[in-house]
Parts: C-alpha cells; sequence; structure tokens
C-alpha cells in the first residue's frame, strides 16, 4: 500500500499529437491508452514494457471522441466529418465507417455490453448503431440546438444528453421517448455521463459547474464550482465515491463525492484541459490538452483507508477560499503550512519524467476495404468484431494460432494471442 505522503503523481507525458487532445480512453486491462486529436488522427500507445505508439490515418477531419469496446477489441471515434468509425485496432488499420449523421459527430461511446454505440451530433440528433450489424438502429430528436455528448446508463436501457440547449435528457431506449429533462443551466451543457451504478448522472457546464442528479428522484444531489472557467470532461473513479474534472482553466480537480469536497487540484497542461479518463481499475487516469499533450497520472489515493485519507487531507488543506483545496504539481514537496497557499512546481524542470523520450510512433492507414467476421453471443461477450481475413498474407501469423485452437478460440481469440505487435495493440 502507498504511504499516506502520496498524493497523485504524474507517471509521464505523452506527446504525437499536433494539435488539442479531445479524448482519452484505457482499454480493459489499462495497458493501452487511446487518444484523439483535432489533428484528425488516433492515437493508441502501449504502456507495458515496449512502450510504442501508433497512429491511425482515416478521418479527414478533426476528431471529436474515442472509446474502447469494454472487451478492448474495437476502438469507436467521431469526427467533424460527420462520421463515426469503428476501428480494429491493428497493424492493418482496418476501420468501418458508419454514416448518417449530417454535421459534425461530438461523441460516440459504447453500451456496457458492447453491443450498441451511441452518438451525438451538431445536426441536434442522438443515434444508436448495432456494431455487430453496422447499422443504424434508431434516432433520438428533441433537442433544439447541438448536441454535444450522449451516453449509455450501465444496465443500457437509458440514455443521457446534453445539448447547446441548455438542457440535459434522458432518454428510455425501449421505446425511444424523452422520459425525463433537467434546464436549470445558465450555460450549457459540455459533457454529461453515469455514476457507476446508474443511479446518477454528471453534467459538466460551461458555466464552470458540475452537477450530480439522482435520476431516481429526479434531485439535484450536489452542486460544485470550483473551476474558474468551463468544465470540460469528467470521469467517475469506478467506486464512484471520487470525480475528476477537466477545465478550461487548465486544471484537473479531483471531488470527493461522499463528503461533498474537492480534495486535490492538478496542474501540469499548459492551457485548457479537454478530456480525462480513470482506467477501468481506476489505479491510473490520463488527461488531454489544448497543449497537444496527454498526461499519464497514477492515482494512489484510492488506495488508502478513506477515514485516513480524509483525516490526512484535512490536516493538508488550506485555509483560504475554496475550502478544502490541495493544489497539486505533478511531484511537488507538498510544504504545505498556514502561511503558503501551495507549492507551484514547474513540471518541465521538477519533473524528470517530462524529458522521457515519447516512444516511437507507426503510422497506420485504414485501409480501403473493410471486410470483418461477425460472431455473435460468445461466451465472454455478446458481439465480437473479428479482424479475420483469409486472403490477406499479413494475418498469417494470427491464422496459424487459430488453426489449432479449439472452435470457441475462434469465436473470441485469447487476448493473449493478440498482444504480439504483429496483430494487436491493445
Amino acid at each position: 500500500m502507498a504511504s499516506l505522503l502520496e498524493d497523485p503523481v504524474l507517471i509521464r507525458p505523452f506527446r504525437g499529437h499536433t494539435a488539442a487532445v479531445t479524448g482519452v480512453a484505457f482499454n480493459a486491462d489499462a495497458a493501452g491508452l487511446a487518444t484523439c486529436s483535432l489533428d484528425r488522427f488516433l492515437m493508441v500507445w502501449k504502456l507495458k514494457t515496449r512502450c510504442r505508439a501508433y497512429r491511425f490515418v482515416g478521418h479527414v477531419e478533426a476528431v471529436t471522441s474515442v472509446e474502447f469496446s469494454p472487451d478492448g477489441q474495437l476502438l469507436a471515434s467521431s469526427s467533424q466529418d460527420r462520421t463515426v468509425r469503428l476501428w480494429v485496432p491493428c497493424i492493418h488499420g482496418e476501420s468501418s465507417v458508419l454514416k448518417g449523421h449530417t454535421a459534425s459527430v461530438r461523441s460516440v461511446s459504447f453500451s456496457h455490453d458492447g453491443c450498441s454505440l451511441v452518438s451525438a451530433s451538431n445536426d441536434k440528433s442522438i443515434k444508436v448503431w448495432s456494431v455487430c450489424s453496422q447499422h443504424l438502429l434508431f434516432t433520438l430528436f428533441q433537442h433544439t440546438h447541438w448536441v454535444l455528448c450522449a451516453k449509455f446508463s450501465p444496465d443500457g436501457r437509458i440514455i443521457a444528453s446534453c445539448s447547446e440547449d441548455k438542457s440535459v435528457k434522458i432518454w428510455d431506449t425501449r421505446n425511444k421517448t424523452c422520459i425525463n429533462s433537467f434546464s436549470d443551466y445558465e450555460g450549457f451543457v459540455n459533457f454529461v455521463d453515469f455514476n457507476p451504478s446508474g443511479t446518477c448522472i454528471v453534467s459538466a457546464g460551461s458555466n464552470h459547474t458540475v452537477k450530480l442528479w439522482d435520476i431516481r428522484i429526479n434531485k439535484l444531489l450536489q452542486h460544485f464550482k470550483v473551476h474558474r472557467a468551463g468544465v470540460n470532461c469528467v470521469s467517475f473513479h469506478p467506486s464512484g465515491n471520487y470525480l475528476i474534472t477537466a477545465s478550461t482553466d487548465g486544471t484537473l480537480k479531483i471531488l470527493d463525492l461522499l463528503e461533498e469536497r474537492l480534495i486535490y487540484t492538478l496542474h501540469g497542461h499548459k492551457g485548457p484541459v479537454l478530456s480525462v479518463a480513470f482506467s477501468k481499475g481506476g489505479e491510473k487516469f490520463a488527461s488531454g490538452g489544448a497543449d497537444a499533450q496527454v498526461l499519464l497520472w497514477k492515482t494512489n489515493f484510492d488506495s488508502f483507508d478513506y477515514k485516513e485519507v480524509l483525516k490526512h487531507n484535512f490536516r493538508r488543506t488550506h485555509i483560504d477560499e475554496p475550502p478544502h483545496l490541495l493544489d497539486i504539481y505533478p511531484r511537488s514537496p507538498h510544504l504545505h503550512d498556514q502561511k503558503l497557499q501551495s507549492v507551484e512546481v514547474d513540471p518541465t524542470y521538477d519533473v524528470t519524467d517530462m524529458q522521457t523520450p515519447d516512444p516511437p510512433v507507426i503510422e497506420i492507414r485504414t485501409s480501403s476495404s473493410f471486410s470483418t467476421l461477425i460472431f455473435g453471443m460468445a461466451a465472454r461477450s455478446p458481439c465480437i468484431l473479428s479482424s479475420l481475413r483469409l486472403n490477406k498474407p499479413g494475418y498469417l501469423p494470427l491464422l496459424v494460432y487459430r488453426v489449432f485452437l479449439p472452435l470457441h478460440h475462434l469465436v473470441h481469440p485469447p487476448l493473449d494471442l493478440l498482444q504480439d505487435d504483429n496483430v494487436y495493440l491493445g
């Protein structure tokens, strides 16, 4: 267990994009990190042993969001080119294009069973797609302005969306109707998501606020105004006890939802922070900024006994507004006392990891023709998109493995066989 003196720390930065990083997402075991950018590229960073980066070329305009499927065998991305793409994260760059939106697509997200995708667009619509058939299932209309984000609930029965019409809407996916709407924002909502239990939604506002709603009783539970500029993205810790926020004010903030207070402010980006995500286990999180950097962080605080965390941080909070605020700069000594608000450390000089050479980048261009086999209802995942192609010499290593495997392995290839750089990047 980490000592009580350890706070969230910066593991290292990744520099490979040439424009603002608009999305970050971990795969299931946190061994891979996907990022997307206004530079039109999708990148997958291998975080273990031989650190490498792979740049996926396919979108013709800025990429706005990215997400791994729950099993890590697919990537979904959305773009200002009005498309959603499904990628097999392998060196062959296979992708399938989902067309239907008539304006920029602002977000894309998988359902928790991996069978469906939901996308939100500037065409004021929300679309739900089948991953298996790669076809549009249905469209939701009721927003009166650009839809900025849409997410499935953990059980897949509800979708939450937010829009520049200043509303957050809750949709029933079975009867395809809007069943509730929240619209008390002074500004509009940039981002929305469900907590891990699916009982609450969080919304991040352009008016610097973060709100937590209980959708069972339609009640506002918590209202944080801890940033000095708009909040662009949030991510729940898997425990549901913590929330991390990313803001145009250049900081990340970690909120304690049980105690309803701010416990950390993280510095490191030079300019607005546009995206943030915890890993599935919560041991890491990543952030992307307008400075084109991706910062990889170690969580640390979630491994402590919760009462000890509260006791420890209470002793180290500074006394001025906002209350209970601890400013954390990567690897700072944290020599706080009542006369000193925070120790400001420039990561460029004080964090050795800022100088770590970036991994080599391998560019992968999407295949002009996309051909896949869909195997439904596999034991570990209901919908799997396989990149097996019998007519390509490049797939020979994967085919050799599969020839001698039992049939159930053909339906769902074991992930350890797909970790080789020549086949799979997740």
